[in-house]
């Protein structure tokens, strides 16, 4: 039989378990990593991954040679679908400007909102497909994206049909999220009024949206409230995420645990009682260490001790205008190896089949009968890529058998 596409003389092949339940301490330092490997492709699946071998025949044939051949990478958190910027706000923290003082004076979140608002549904369309289509030639093709900067009916379904249309347009595994307990907006009566608006707006989001998610922190909104909402969301057969303990130990881990979230996400101030409890969950702690570098805190979130208590994690980019502006999946993992500690076994399972368990996709995995949704690195070695940060370093890009980017480097020339 001749198959569709041969990818032979792999210097490093990356194969993560295919797994019901996501890793779990130790268990994410393992990861089976093929020297001189082979990867056999037909309609669109994985036939075969493993050691070199001249048993298949194919119409096309890619030499991998010094190359690493992973899974498609998955980003489990992202703000993808946003209007305008804030770059001007980085001067104004630089002269130590507080949040709260940013905010005042008309930025923050609610500037974002307000942009969100002014934009047509084809504007946020044309903006979000260029920072997606960055993010897959990075070596992204599972990719979760919130809502959260509408904070009304309207704009909130806006945001979620747009990250419809993306899924739609590009074929990507995609998990969209109703985010609309974000922020408190300006027009609200209290925030208990909004709160009911968000609940009562669960089963039009539901039409679009596989997640609820809210913003459990100081000033937003509060475990009674966040819990509330949860069990609305879960009522209407919504799985639930949540936000949690960013800046303060309020104990949204300990409630996403209870909730049975998919996931909880942030988690920089979470206490060790509810640390300790991720080994009796299935909740993923998605971490997002590129969000306190660009914020420039020391804290940063316990793996380590997240992972000694046998809990699981994932690793995202957190990408939105205003806390972490990089759709660069690299460069969070770059970050996570230096500011959380991680061995390069715990990276590429955080940012591969854990991320995919924390938004319930098929994905981070190319073995036997996957789909063969594969990235080809120009690197010697798996660790090589968050060693050498802040560039890309994908060569290739396929999707369901078939290359769709190739950054292959070449002279340049006059045009």
């Amino acid at each position: 039989m001749t198959y569709d596409l041969l990818i032979q003389n792999i210097k490093e092949l990356i194969l993560p378990v295919s797994t019901e339940r996501p890793l779990k301490g130790k268990d994410l330092d393992e990861l089976n990593v093929v020297k001189n490997g082979t990867v056999v492709v037909h309609e669109g699946k994985i036939v075969y991954a493993g050691p070199y071998t001249e048993d298949y025949e194919a119409r096309e044939t890619i030499d991998a040679s010094d190359r690493v051949v992973s899974p498609a990478l998955v980003d489990a958190h992202t703000h993808l679908v946003h209007g305008g910027s804030r770059e001007h706000e980085m001067a104004l923290k630089r002269q130590g400007k507080s949040y709260l003082e940013i905010l005042e004076s008309g930025g923050g979140i609610l500037s974002t909102v307000e942009a969100t608002r002014q934009a047509t549904e084809d504007e946020l369309f044309n903006k979000a497909e260029y920072d997606l289509l960055t993010m897959i030639h990075h070596g992204v093709l599972a990719v979760e994206s919130k809502s959260g900067y509408g904070l009304n009916k309207e704009n909130e379904l806006k945001q979620l049909r747009v990250s419809k249309r993306l899924e739609e347009k590009y074929g990507l595994k995609m998990r969209h999220t109703f985010l609309g307990p974000h922020a408190i907006p300006k027009e609200a009566s209290s925030q208990a009024d909004f709160l009911q608006e968000m609940i009562d707006l669960l089963p039009e989001a539901q039409k679009y949206a596989d997640f609820a998610d809210i913003f459990c922190e100081t000033g937003v909104f509060t475990l009674e409230e966040s819990k509330r909402y949860m069990e609305a969301a879960k009522a209407l057969g919504l799985r639930v995420k949540i936000h949690a303990d960013e800046i303060d130990p309020l104990g949204g881990l300990g409630l996403a645990i209870e909730e049975e979230a998919i996931s909880a996400d942030h988690l920089v101030a979470s206490s060790d009682k509810d640390k300790a409890n991720l080994k009796d969950s299935d909740t993923v702690a998605v971490l997002l260490p590129g969000t306190t570098f660009y914020l420039d805190k020391e804290s940063y979130a316990d793996a380590r001790g997240m992972l000694d208590n046998n809990g699981a994690i994932a690793i995202a980019t957190d990408y939105n205008p205003g806390s972490c502006v990089t759709n660069n999946l690299q460069m969070v993992m770059a970050i996570a190896a230096l500011k959380l500690k991680l061995s390069p076994a715990e990276i590429w399972n955080a940012v591969t089949v854990n991320a995919a368990k924390a938004i319930d996709v098929d994905a981070g995995t190319i073995n036997e009968g996957d789909d063969a949704n594969i990235v080809i690195w120009r690197a010697p070695n798996h660790e090589y890529i968050p060693y050498h940060y802040g560039v890309n370093h994908v060569e290739k890009v396929i999707q369901n058998g078939r290359v769709i980017v190739d950054r292959q480097p070449g002279l340049l020339t006059n045009a």
